[in-house]
């Protein structure tokens, strides 16, 4: 009886030196107890509502000065009053530049990540000087970019990219580099082109990095558009956090952190739910806890 020729996916399973086994049974699996507790994930936000209370009773009972650190009921007020002026608006133009400058320097971290990950000889001319400008601190590049392009949009968006693109760069290059040479040898026993290999064999194995790597450069981008919205900006939370320290308000810089923190969460989570449908193909501990 004749059997069917293998195909790329069972062939890719067996690249080791025996056939790839199926998934554990939970009692099996590494780092899995049977019948043990998940939290819910309300838990999360245990620690920040201990901390509010905390801070909440220290000023009120007068153990730490109101003037330096107000009262997040206060903070809470303040928010109110600025949302009936023009938080919304202050909020949407730090969310659109997060959303171009991000865009902007995923897209090239991926493209140059891609091409360093590929080429040995393009590695050796670009990685080094890369990884020199990657130390470069944020604010260092604000006085460059003031006399290059001068105090409008485009200084901001230019160092939100700056801030995204290095690590995008990074898990773009690291993932593509470490792919396993085996898998590509497979891709090329079927005779794949350059294409197919890339989209079936080398995204596929590259994509956890890559993906850790965008969340790095979105969280980057948010901590970047601070020190743009400083750049003679009059508007955003950036804009607000100056404005705050200059008038002595610190309830309005803690509300405009609070934001921050929020806003970068959320567009995290949202990240991170992308990430976890792209990989739906992977049986790591995380989705077995």
């Amino acid at each position: 009886m004749s059997m069917a020729p293998p195909t790329l996916q069972s062939s890719i399973e067996m690249v080791g030196d025996t056939p790839a086994a199926g998934p554990l049974p939970p009692a099996l699996a590494p780092g899995v107890a049977p019948g043990r507790f998940r939290p819910h994930p309300a838990w999360g936000l245990l620690l920040p509502a201990l901390a509010l209370a905390g801070v909440e009773v220290l000023v009120r009972t007068g153990a730490v000065p109101a003037h330096l650190l107000p009262p997040p009921s206060e903070i809470a007020a303040t928010l109110a009053q600025l949302v009936h002026a023009d938080l919304l608006w202050h909020v949407l133009a730090s969310t659109l530049r997060v959303a171009a400058g991000f865009a902007a320097g995923a897209l090239l971290g991926i493209v140059v990540g891609a091409a360093v990950g590929l080429d040995a000889r393009i590695a050796t001319l670009l990685d080094p000087t890369f990884q020199a400008l990657r130390a470069v601190p944020s604010l260092a590049w604000v006085p460059l970019l003031l006399l290059w392009l001068g105090i409008d949009e485009a200084p901001k968006l230019v160092l939100i990219a700056i801030g995204a693109f290095f690590p995008v760069y990074m898990g773009a290059a690291s993932g593509i580099a470490g792919v396993d040479r085996k898998l590509v040898e497979v891709g090329r026993l079927y005779r794949l082109s350059g294409v197919a290999l890339a989209r079936r064999v080398l995204l596929p194995a590259a994509l956890p990095s890559l993906m850790t790597g965008l969340r790095n450069g979105l969280s980057l981008a948010w901590m970047f558009m601070v020190a743009a919205e400083l750049i003679a900006a009059s508007r955003g939370l950036g804009y607000l956090l100056s404005d705050g320290r200059e008038t002595g308000r610190a309830d309005i810089v803690l509300a405009a952190i609070l934001l921050l923190a929020l806003l970068g969460k959320l567009s995290d989570t949202l990240m991170r739910r992308f990430e976890t449908r792209l990989l739906a193909w992977r049986d790591d501990l995380a989705r077995s806890a």
